[in-house]
């Protein structure tokens, strides 16, 4: 009793339950809370759903191309003692399997629609816009949206007609007839939505990721993969068009000899015997005869579908004979726009005629364009290669360069094609966001600073940025680099190949010093010297190599703006600066006051000549006085005391750094600032010499 009396108190809260009004608009706010519904909800433009698009787009591409198989079921037996249809059982179980599991991507594209959150439309005029992940909002986006489409695609209606017809008639000469319909009207109809699937799903691919194929290659095979698409249709159409001639045929003999219908499908015949009047009938009047040999208008004219017929392909139960004969003909037909099909006064035939001809210009139309388009996109840094290459020619003609020299240059040419491919390394990466650039040029080319000895004690910072200069340069076998005694503008770090240094030492007689380097070695250090205490370097390198160099003004623009030392010493020229100004304005302040009292003295009448002069020489003494009590105390900066060791020596550049104006408009005299009883007072000030030491 107390379990029932437990089974009524629960049935009847949910009853309560199911009174209480259901509120069909969720609100945002219960989504945001439910923190399970966050990683439900799937984002429209991440890189799951993307890869998710185009396997789907490829298996509703695969799907069309299965659909017609169903088309092959029915068989014609045309035996001299039996003409009868019958069904091809071992093609409707590898039909039905193959589009059941092509069915099962349909369904779950259906279950990601349902949980795949979308952009509203008014929030993105700024922005992105704004994701909604409200369940009930997705859901009622998709049911107005692709929800019928997709459920018309995904319907398995060929695999139900299938199992169930058999079952379902009594007569079991009517399934033949039952199913071929069935099966022929329930392809077409779902053909429809499957198509109109696909376009909106590639208009979303291409959105997301830009392409469908990374290759120009892929492109183009899709393209053809396509073209053949179309033939396969239209191949496994004009086979089942052939055998319902046939059956048309069979059809109008039986009805004007007064015969059942029943007696041209096979199973009828299972336990009785064949007829042999209207065996003759239908030889008589239902020959495979060329439609230009026939005479009599009583015989039937199968028009294009003569060729199906005759080649027996509707007779036979294998699936490959039949399917690669069937596609031969529509390729063939719709490649030559079906210019070779004579067909018969029957309107449907001559509709599917049409039907072959515009498709023909179609899609051989877009198959062209789309593979020159591809190939083309293969074969376009050649072609401007090829016009650099003339271009080049013309302009070395026109200014008469001598041949060494057109031979050096079409020989970098050359090699750069072969380095680079025509692919701009530095176009690629100035198009990269800030801190992409940083971490490509960090790890292509932090290795190569960190050979040079001084660059291991800088910090990262500066590294950074000197890894920001670094630009790849081709030079091509024997190219000159840098001649001794030229003002050294580079510093070189090999990449690949082999460079040779070689140095007379300034031209002394008999000295000769040559060093081999090769890749992961370095040379003209001496810029680095140079970009701390401008100096210059000699060497006459002769290389065949890949290398990177940096420019000297960069060098000593990176130098000056991130060192630290440099920091400090326009800290401290800063500070210098204001402590001028400071006792300029003091001295100002001093002159005013001197001139004040100096009036003061002049406009007082009872003052005698004698008075005035003693007051005025007082207070200049008292001005002077002040000024030699204030002795010289130099102040150094503390954060010049806390700098570590092994720093090198730092001191006021000769030249500013690029761009930026010389803020010493006073020479080099710096001076600092005290203050004496609240008032600021002059005082000379000497930046501090830091001693390089290794730590």
């Amino acid at each position: 009793m107390e379990s029932v009396r437990r089974g009524v108190e629960m049935g009847s809260e949910r009853i309560k339950s199911f009174r209480k009004p259901t509120n069909l608009q969720s609100p945002r706010n219960t989504a945001e809370k439910d923190s399970g519904s966050w990683k439900k909800i799937l984002n429209p433009q991440g890189s799951f759903l993307e890869n998710w698009n185009k396997i789907f787009l490829l298996a509703c591409i695969i799907a069309l191309a299965l659909d017609p198989l169903f088309f092959y079921i029915p068989v014609v037996v045309n035996e001299e003692a039996l003409k009868c249809l019958d069904l091809d059982v071992h093609l409707e179980k590898i039909a039905c399997v193959l589009r059941t599991f092509m069915d099962a991507f349909y369904i779950i594209h259906m279950i990601f629609q349902f949980r795949t959150g979308f952009v509203a439309a008014p929030s993105r005029v700024f922005g992105r816009g704004d994701l909604i992940v409200d369940p009930w909002a997705i859901a009622k986006r998709y049911l107005f949206t692709y929800f019928i489409i997709d459920v018309l695609s995904t319907l398995p209606l060929p695999q139900l007609v299938i199992l169930l017809v058999n079952r379902s008639l009594e007569d079991q000469w009517q399934v033949t007839l039952v199913t071929k319909e069935l099966l022929k009207y329930i392809i077409i109809c779902q053909y429809v939505p499957r198509i109109l699937r696909i376009v909106p799903l590639y208009i979303e691919v291409t959105r997301t990721s830009g392409i469908i194929t990374e290759t120009a290659w892929a492109g183009a095979a899709l393209n053809l993969f396509l073209y053949m698409l179309a033939s396969h249709v239209l191949g496994a159409i004009w086979y089942m068009i052939s055998v319902e001639r046939q059956e048309r045929c069979w059809g109008d003999v039986t009805r004007e000899s007064g015969y059942n219908r029943s007696l041209f499908y096979c199973d009828y015949y299972k336990d009785k015997p064949s007829n042999s009047t209207l065996l003759s009938l239908l030889k008589t009047y239902c020959p495979l005869t060329n439609p230009d040999n026939i005479t009599d208008s009583k015989v039937f004219d199968f028009g294009i579908f003569i060729d199906a017929l005759e080649s027996e392909i509707v007779e036979t139960k294998s699936c490959r004979k039949k399917f690669f004969y069937c596609f031969w003909w529509g390729l063939r037909n719709l490649s030559s726009v079906g210019q070779n099909l004579k067909t018969s006064t029957f309107v449907g035939e001559i509709v599917f005629a049409v039907v072959i001809s515009v498709a023909g210009l179609v899609f051989f139309a877009l198959l062209i364009g789309n593979m020159q388009k591809y190939l083309q996109s293969t074969g376009v840094r050649v072609e401007e290669m090829r016009v650099k290459r003339t271009d080049a020619e013309q302009w070395m003609k026109h200014r008469m360069l001598p041949e060494n020299l057109r031979e050096r240059i079409r020989r970098y040419q050359q090699y750069k094609w072969q380095q680079t491919r025509g692919v701009e390394e530095e176009s690629l990466i100035s198009c990269l966001p800030r801190d992409l650039r940083r971490d490509i040029k960090h790890h292509l080319c932090l290795d190569l600073l960190m050979r040079v000895p001084m660059f291991e004690k800088m910090d990262e910072q500066l590294l950074d940025a000197m890894c920001d200069r670094l630009k790849p340069v081709l030079y091509t076998e024997k190219s000159y680099i840098e001649r001794e005694g030229d003002p050294v503008e580079e510093m070189l770090f090999i990449i690949r190949g082999n460079l040779v240094s070689t140095t007379t030492n300034g031209g002394i007689t008999g000295f000769f010093n040559a060093v081999n380097l090769k890749a992961g070695d370095f040379c003209e250090e001496a810029l680095l010297t140079w970009a701390l205490d401008p100096q210059s370097s000699s060497h006459l390198p002769i290389s065949t190599r890949t290398y990177r160099c940096l420019h000297s003004k960069q060098l000593q623009h990176i130098f000056r703006f991130y060192s630290v030392q440099w920091k400090t010493w326009a800290a401290s020229f800063i500070q210098a600066a204001w402590r001028r100004y400071c006792r300029r304005k003091f001295l100002k302040l001093l002159r005013e006051e001197e001139a004040r009292l100096q009036n003061a003295l002049a406009d007082d009448s009872g003052v005698s000549v004698d008075t005035s002069i003693y007051v005025s020489r007082f207070a200049a003494n008292a001005l002077r006085n002040l000024r030699q009590d204030e002795a010289p105390t130099p102040r150094i900066p503390d954060a010049v005391n806390n700098l570590p060791m092994g720093y090198p020596v730092l001191q006021q550049p000769s030249v500013p750094a690029p761009g930026q104006p010389h803020l010493d408009p006073m020479g080099s005299g710096i001076s600092s600032c005290h203050v004496v009883n609240g008032v600021p007072a002059p005082g000379n000030f000497q930046p501090m010499q830091m001693n390089s030491g290794n730590e």
